[in-house]
């Protein structure tokens, strides 16, 4: 694996509501490698997204960043502000949290981009696709010309300005090279015929076809590191398969890095070299692939796991998590293991917030969880009703050596079929 390129240690984001604080993000630690693909899981309502918008800065009010700093590996940028900011500099790394708004914008699409949950959502529906993937291409050709004065000469492109570039031809924000290269970018990620494409609206395109253009959008600037939220939400199976099937051909091809935020652990078994389990704001269990899906430790990536249809019936019926994604508000969390009122495994000490553990597994496997230490003792089992509610799982309701449980290969392999060696355990 290819040396780190981004370290995110201690990572905050609080919005501040008329009900409360809410932790969306508690202090996460996350390591990247160059041209890894890196996947975050989790249930909705875990702080997956809001995590992948804080790295690259797009926190908006009552949302606020309160803690943390994102190192990143650029070393052309690090000597760039050295003498200015020296203490966001550390060799050839570079704390962007702690360097100016501005600059900050400009590593926007050049070095970080994003690819949104919703490409219906994410597209001008009065602008055709082609003009506005040549539009991200204009910004980031004017950003690398002239870097100081491109915040002025692109927020000062107002409404009078598109009216005038419609009739003067001078006048035009985008030039006819970003033109070319959006279709390009639109031939490059599989849209068909990318010269009549670039001339249509986003209505006129399927959701396949648009996650496309967005993915074309999202490479415009040619970025480092691609941030996919979700990237197969929406969509049938076999475009899903697609989809997956571009983003590892761009990634071999650019030499990018990625980082995937899914609900989906098919997608991260087909995708992913390392992964973390996030819930509730924070990573509960990290490792590589195998680590998680064949050796995991943690009961909330075992009920994960055995969420997974099983079209084999390998495993019987259906075993969903029970109960729902605590309450984020900071007076209503608690200073314990916040996956306790669900866990079938929750003892005594789950009582206090637990610590990483280190894991069994590869070096980089840590777990959020008493039970990388020592074993479940009976003994010490919260009683049912001890959260409030009507029922907790039964603790051995995974413990019949005779059946194929979660954490077995099986499980592993309904995912997607294939065992993790198969669907890319092997890569790292």
């Amino acid at each position: 694996m290819s040396a780190e390129l981004l370290r995110i240690e201690g990572l905050k984001t609080r919005f501040f509501t008329d009900e409360g604080q809410v932790n969306a993000v508690d202090g996460i630690d996350l390591a990247i490698d160059r041209g890894e693909t890196y996947g975050i899981v989790g249930e909705s309502g875990s702080g997956k997204s809001v995590t992948a918008r804080s790295i690259i800065d797009l926190i908006e009010p009552p949302g606020e960043i309160t803690a943390g700093e994102i190192w990143y590996r650029e070393p052309s940028l690090a000597e760039a502000i050295a003498d200015d900011h020296p203490d966001a500099v550390d060799g050839d790394r570079v704390d962007i949290r702690r360097i100016p708004k501005s600059i900050r914008r400009t590593l926007r699409g050049s070095n970080f981009s994003m690819i949104f949950q919703d490409p219906q959502s994410s597209f001008n529906p009065t602008i055709t696709v082609g003009e506005q993937i040549a539009e991200a291409v204009e910004v980031q050709r004017r950003a690398s010309a002239t870097p100081r004065s491109t915040r002025a000469r692109t927020e000062g492109y107002s409404l009078t300005s598109m009216v005038l570039g419609s009739v003067f031809s001078s006048r035009r924000y985008v030039s006819p090279e970003s033109r070319e290269r959006a279709v390009e970018l639109l031939e490059l990620v599989g849209i068909p015929d990318p010269v009549e494409r670039a001339d249509e609206y986003p209505h006129e395109y399927s959701g396949g076809m648009l996650q496309r253009a967005m993915i074309a959008q999202a490479l415009a600037g040619e970025p480092d590191v691609l941030i996919a939220d979700e990237p197969t939400t929406a969509l049938d199976v076999t475009i899903q398969a697609q989809i997956l099937d571009l983003l590892d051909d761009l990634q071999d091809e650019l030499d990018m890095t990625i980082l995937l935020i899914t609900h989906n652990l098919g997608v991260v078994a087909r995708m992913c070299d390392r992964v973390g389990v996030m819930y509730a704001g924070e990573i509960v269990e990290r490792g590589q692939l195998a680590d998680v899906f064949d050796d995991h430790v943690h009961p909330y990536t075992e009920g994960l796991l055995g969420s997974i249809p099983d079209l084999e019936g390998a495993r019987g019926r259906l075993e969903p998590i029970p109960g729902n994604v605590p309450s984020l508000l900071d007076e209503e969390m608690g200073d314990r293991c916040h996956f306790a009122d669900r866990c079938p495994k929750a003892m005594t000490d789950c009582l206090e917030h637990p610590p990483e553990y280190d894991a069994e597994g590869s070096d980089h496997h840590t777990a959020r969880c008493v039970l990388a230490e020592r074993a479940y003792d009976e003994a010490q089992a919260l009683p049912e009703g001890y959260f409030g509610e009507d029922e907790r799982p039964a603790a051995d309701k995974h413990a019949d050596p005779d059946a194929a449980g979660p954490g077995s290969e099986s499980a592993a392999e309904a995912t997607q079929g294939r065992s993790v060696e198969e669907t890319g355990g092997d890569r790292t």
